[in-house]
């Protein structure tokens, strides 16, 4: 059998929070159906933010709830704060992702706190999290922002990025994400941050968010592959970008990893046709939006022979 490979589609979340317009509540269940249909077992639905903040994810909790009906998806929500983790809770998503910037700079920028503030409050979303039943705890995962640098402070210190991890890791998260949020990272640093981070933080399940802004998204997740990560964001079309970290852009394409991974050898369960169909079905709802890949542009080569078939 080949080894499995996990993809969370982060497009629903990442991505419209930079779209300006608002899909309606109905068409991102019809895209969440739709992949989940194309063989996706993963999606970050939303973001639990005040909607005056982004109305694009207003609808939350009645996504998340649609979500959860889908059997075998794992649901994540994003959450920024305590009140994000109480919302989060009541929605029954199946995992919470946390975000802590590393880059202090970009951490006051993008919630207005210091980091150290923000891994306060991730202690106060642990002891949260610990008064429900184990058995009806959400996974807590925690996204660590501007791991590989930041476009307002500049390079971010690698030793500092492990060093959070493993607080992190020791506090309670069960899952560490080390993301690449503004498209500063290559692939020897990728290696390099990821074997540092897995020896602090005592074999935690670790995820891969790489944003693809100079073109090294691919490059960056097979060097994560060759560290043995076999977590990784990505998302349709390409869509996303942080609305606080200026010159960040879209995420790894799904469509494009997908393809890689399957054509290498991994079983990431996802019909590539199927995909690439409900990738036209998205880009129509959201006329004007630029959408970005390979796979779509230049089609599927003949050699091409997905596991999932």
């Amino acid at each position: 059998m080949s080894e499995k490979v996990t993809l969370r589609e982060v497009g629903l979340r990442d991505g419209l929070q930079m779209v300006q317009q608002v899909m309606p509540t109905a068409r991102k269940k019809a895209w969440i159906v739709a992949e989940y249909e194309a063989g996706l077992r993963s999606v970050e639905a939303t973001s639990m933010v005040p909607a005056k903040l982004l109305p694009q994810l207003a609808d939350a909790e009645e996504v998340i709830a649609h979500a959860c009906t889908l059997p075998d998806l794992r649901v994540t929500a994003l959450i920024l704060n305590l009140r994000g983790a109480e919302r989060g809770l009541a929605t029954g998503a199946h995992k919470l992702n946390y975000v802590v910037s590393v880059s202090d700079a970009h951490s006051r920028a993008n919630v207005r706190r210091s980091t150290q503030e923000a891994i306060d409050d991730f202690k106060r979303i642990v002891a949260l999290v610990k008064t429900r039943e184990p058995a009806k705890r959400p996974v807590l995962g925690v996204g660590l922002a501007t791991a590989f640098g930041c476009t307002i402070q500049g390079k971010v210190d690698e030793g500092r990025v492990a060093a959070i991890a493993a607080e992190i890791a020791a506090e309670g998260a069960d899952e560490i994400a080390l993301a690449d949020t503004v498209g500063y990272g290559d692939p020897a640093q990728v290696k390099r941050l990821f074997r540092r981070v897995k020896a602090a933080t005592g074999g935690k399940p670790l995820y891969a968010h790489f944003h693809n802004t100079r073109g090294l998204g691919l490059a960056n997740v097979l060097a994560a592959l060759e560290e043995g990560v076999r977590n990784f964001d990505a998302s349709l079309g390409g869509l996303g970008g942080c609305p606080y970290a200026p010159g960040a852009t879209g995420n790894v394409t799904m469509e494009d990893c997908v393809f890689m991974l399957e054509q290498m050898g991994f079983d990431t369960g996802i019909d590539l046709n199927k995909l690439l169909a409900v990738r036209k079905s998205v880009q129509a709802d959201l006329p004007g939006v630029p959408f970005y890949g390979d796979v779509a542009r230049a089609g599927l080569p003949k050699t091409y022979r997905p596991l999932a078939a």
